[in-house]
């Protein structure tokens, strides 16, 4: 019986493989169908299916097929395909599927298509070649769309791709040069796409050209500073944590740019309540802040024909100044003395090792 299964299904498959070949368009959608449904099944029918040619004809289905629906069929059957398997997406952009990208631009299939460019993005991290500009360039054209695809899953997917185009070095200048971080910044906003462009840019960021290219963004380092205060999201004041200091360092001017934002309050709250990690990048920033205060009060010298006003003014804002250092070294001494015993339990996700702070 299951010799008699197995070569029932085999002949299904063939039968599938040159309907997909030879087949008119109708014959190319219900072949694609099947595909589809004999990839998800498992590795082997997907190698299997690879090994019979399946892959070229597919991309020339999405780049030629009049109706969207039947180009929506050969999308799925390729991302089936994909799963899991390095070789299938070797074949895909070897078949063309990068370079015919641009004449996508208006298909409807967003979703199936931002789903297959995930897949293909996680090439960028192996020593294949991958032409990153068509990938960008669709992928922002999703993003920024003026009728975005339904729900989140497209977006999510775009997002999560430029993510893994970011995780090469040599891929920062293509990347910035596209208006990459723009976008990405603004996707710092939703809390849904928020971690994974809080990661592409912690990438980015550690290139003079990208670090560059995220502070001359309008609402930087606001943005950043705002996602600190995200309680119900300590992955993103990790992340966005780690790109204030990456900032902050060696910045006097970025620095009282954050103070001017309100940035020392949130972190002394990200101190007692954040994360480990958080909480240790939060403290590096803090005694940062201090130790800037400290250069400005030894600094400053009181006029003796300044008016009355103006003294009082000033000794206020010492006095402030003053309640506020002592503060922060309470909060410090307690964040070290606490953060200490943790130290060796820190459980850290993939992203956040690859960070140097």
């Amino acid at each position: 019986m299951k010799t008699a299964a197995g070569e029932e299904e085999g002949a299904l498959m063939r039968r599938s493989v040159k309907g997909l070949l030879f087949g008119g368009w109708e014959e190319k959608a219900a072949a694609a169908a099947t595909i589809r449904d004999f990839a998800k099944a498992d590795a082997g029918r997907r190698r299997a299916l690879a090994e019979l040619g399946v892959v070229p004809p597919l991309v020339f289905m999405i780049v030629e097929a009049a109706e969207d629906g039947r180009r929506r069929l050969a999308l799925e059957a390729l991302l089936e395909l994909a799963n899991g398997s390095f070789t299938n997406r070797v074949l895909m952009v070897e078949a063309g599927l990068l370079t015919n990208l641009p004449k996508l631009m208006k298909t409807t299939s967003k979703q199936e298509l931002a789903l297959l460019l995930l897949s293909i993005s996680s090439l960028a991290k192996t020593h294949f070649p991958v032409d990153l500009r068509p990938i960008v360039s669709l992928l922002l054209s999703i993003l920024t769309a003026t009728n975005p695809p339904a729900g989140d899953d497209a977006l999510l997917a775009c997002t999560a791709a430029l993510h893994n185009l970011s995780l090469k070095l040599d891929n920062t200048k293509s990347i910035v040069s596209s208006g990459t971080v723009h976008v990405l910044v603004k996707l710092c906003i939703n809390s849904r796409t928020a971690e994974e462009a809080l990661a592409a840019l912690g990438n980015i960021v550690l290139s003079e050209v990208g670090k560059k290219a995220i502070e001359d963004e309008p609402i930087v380092p606001e943005v950043f500073v705002e996602i600190l205060e995200r309680s119900e999201e300590p992955k993103c004041q990790e992340l966005a944590a780690y790109l204030l200091m990456v900032l902050a360092r060696r910045s006097p001017a970025r620095r009282q740019r954050m103070l001017e934002a309100g940035i020392v309050p949130v972190l002394l709250e990200l101190v007692l309540l954040g994360s480990s990690i958080a909480r240790q990048r939060a403290l590096r920033m803090i005694q940062w802040f201090k130790e800037e205060r400290q250069i400005w009060g030894d600094g400053r010298v009181l006029d003796e024909d300044e008016g009355e006003m103006k003294q009082c003014r000033r000794a206020v804002r010492r006095m402030v100044r003053e309640s506020l250092d002592k503060n922060m070294d309470c909060m410090l001494k307690r964040g070290n003395e606490s953060s200490s015993s943790f130290m060796k339990a820190i459980g850290v996700s993939s992203s956040s090792k690859s960070l140097p702070y």
